[in-house]
């Protein structure tokens, strides 16, 4: 698996994310920043959308490194039980199906879906009844 940056998955299968533990506070952030005042943490693969949005244009280049052929996706907040609230894409739902506390679990999915050599990305999937 190649992610888009380094530190954003565990190498297990299936992967999950891993995010960063306060060495003081013990509070959980998202990605797990570069400093020796965080411990890496893998976050649990299941969640709940806390919060949605559309993405329904393009965004700006840089940071975006994604295809130029633009199509919508949803973007997710998904709240991951006791741990942190994590922005990703939401995947396999229509637009339309999509709600505040749908379960939801990982599947890191390529930044562009048409290239197969495209960089995996953070997103989840509808889970349980909602899959």
């Amino acid at each position: 698996m190649r992610a888009i940056a380094q530190g954003l998955f565990t190498d297990e299968t299936p992967a999950r994310l891993i995010g960063g533990k306060d060495r003081e506070t013990g509070r959980i952030v998202f990605p797990c920043p570069a400093s020796t005042g965080y411990e890496p943490v893998p976050l649990s693969r299941e969640g709940t959308v806390w919060s949605f949005t559309v993405q329904r244009y393009r965004p700006k280049t840089p940071p975006y490194a994604g295809p130029d052929a633009f199509a919508p996706w949803v973007v997710a907040y998904v709240e991951l039980p006791g741990e942190v609230i994590v922005e990703a894409r939401l995947d396999e739902v229509a637009f339309a199906d999509v709600k505040i506390g749908m379960p939801v679990r990982l599947a890191p999915s390529p930044l562009d879906p048409d290239d197969a050599d495209s960089a995996l990305i953070p997103a989840f999937v509808p889970a349980g009844a909602a899959a």
